[in-house]
């Protein structure tokens, strides 16, 4: 049986600012290479997290069945906050220990929703430090953002 993966990234440039997500889907039977799916988009005012959440968002929305998936991610963000930090909030009707309500609720409840018909494994990997495939991730999020950007301005323009 074939063995999933998927590498995700969000960019943003400007932090709220026009953002993109990009996902590298693998298939691999040990150390054969079955299929790569790419997968990327953006929008055009957002910040970082809500880029690095929707990168997961829509690999785990991508699946047509159940399946077994390792989701590799270089936001701590996003693994600590599936890992750690959902239960908690979700107990707490969606509130941080401090009471706070939770930034990006609406995508971490469809996160949630999306990995309950998977089982997946969540790994993180550092950020821009040669990794390939979380390299190829970064590549498609900033492809994702790249529709959203503003034309940058001629001098003397």
């Amino acid at each position: 049986m074939p063995e999933l993966f998927a590498y995700t990234d969000g960019a943003c440039s400007g932090n709220p600012g026009p953002g993109g997500w990009g996902a590298l889907l693998i298939a691999r039977d040990g150390d054969r290479l079955i299929k790569e799916r790419e997968l990327k988009g953006g929008e055009a005012e957002t910040t970082n997290n809500r880029m690095e959440l929707l990168a997961a968002i829509h690999v785990l929305e991508a699946l047509s069945r159940p399946s077994t998936i390792t989701v590799i991610t270089d936001s701590a963000y996003v693994k600590g906050g599936i890992t750690q930090w959902l239960h908690g909030w979700k107990k707490n009707g969606w509130k941080t220990s401090t009471k706070k309500p939770v930034k990006n609720e609406d995508l971490w409840r469809r996160l949630d929703a999306a990995q309950a018909r998977h089982k997946v494994s969540w790994e993180w990997v550092k950020g821009h430090a040669g990794h390939p495939e979380n390299e190829r991730a970064d590549a498609l999020a900033r492809a994702g953002m790249e529709p959203f950007k503003k034309p940058a301005r001629k001098a003397g323009a």
